[in-house]
């Protein structure tokens, strides 16, 4: 029996899979280890994890996460996983892994990520080849739903929304410039922080200041990022994430202005991960 873990900054997808086949999905929350240490990912999957998963017989966890950056910090995951499930390997990669695996296969091509943060490779249908660093919410992740609602809230604090949204923003959050300053510089995961207004943009999507602003962030993405990967134009463009997902329509116009077709975009990897590994134990 594996476990199969697509962990983005914000939300983790799992599939419990077994010798038949049989597949269970639940989530739980993200595991960056750019924000939290192996005490603190295990004590979270200790009140995460469904009660009526059988740790024991676990015997190979691919935990795929943001932030997985090089090799210390796939072992801050890793002895996580090893605390949690005693009797199996854990094998931790970093979540452009999973995306490349889940978006194209055993086929090479380009694949990304817009959800909390930005990520996006080369891929040669086993390993990534070439990466373009997306250098975290601090100084890039374009596209991302930090970057996006990055601007959203500086526009807020500033007094630029348009006549009827800085209302409208103003009573569904109720934030003080001291209370968004405390939570970007005092507390825990800011990146998360700022990513959760991508959903005010999404639900105020009819407002031009709101489709403005999300084309604007996928635009710097393709600017600052996409097109700086060699004969980028000769790949389509295969896309996950949640704010890829919801803001495709915009996404795929991005994609077009840069000359790129567009292949796959979908909202998560899990499904199409799952049967990757799934073909693999088929095969070995």
């Amino acid at each position: 029996m594996i476990l199969i873990a697509d962990g983005g900054s914000t939300k983790s997808n799992w599939c419990q899979l077994d010798n038949a086949g049989n597949r269970v999905f639940f989530n739980t929350e993200g595991y960056n280890p750019d924000f939290m240490g192996t005490e603190a990912i295990a004590a979270s999957l200790e009140k995460s994890l469904p009660g009526t998963l059988p740790r024991q017989e676990i015997t190979e966890v691919y935990y795929y996460g943001a932030g997985v950056s090089n090799a210390e910090k796939a072992e801050r995951v890793a002895a996580a996983m090893r605390q949690i499930f005693p009797n199996a390997k854990a094998k931790v990669a970093e979540d452009l892994l999973a995306a490349a695996h889940a978006l194209l296969g055993d086929k090479p091509g380009f694949a990304a990520i817009l959800g909390t943060g930005t990520n996006s490779c080369l891929y040669d249908g086993e390993k990534i080849i070439y990466n373009v660093d997306s250098l975290g919410y601090f100084l890039g992740d374009e596209g991302s739903g930090s970057f996006i609602g990055k601007r959203l809230l500086r526009d807020y604090l500033r007094g630029l929304l348009p006549d009827g949204l800085q209302e409208i923003f103003q009573q569904e959050f109720k934030l003080t410039r001291e209370e968004v300053l405390d939570r970007l510089y005092n507390k825990p995961l800011p990146n998360r922080f700022l990513a959760s207004f991508g959903k005010f943009t999404y639900d105020h999507n009819n407002i031009s200041y709101c489709r403005e602003i999300v084309l604007h962030g996928f635009e710097t993405f393709f600017e600052n990022i996409v097109v700086h990967y060699p004969n980028y134009q000769q790949y389509t463009f295969n896309c996950i994430g949640s704010v890829a997902y919801n803001f495709r329509d915009a996404l795929a116009q991005a994609a077009r202005k840069n000359g790129m077709e567009v292949g796959k975009i979908i909202r998560s990897p899990i499904d199409d991960l799952v049967s990757y590994h799934e073909s693999k134990l088929r095969t070995t």
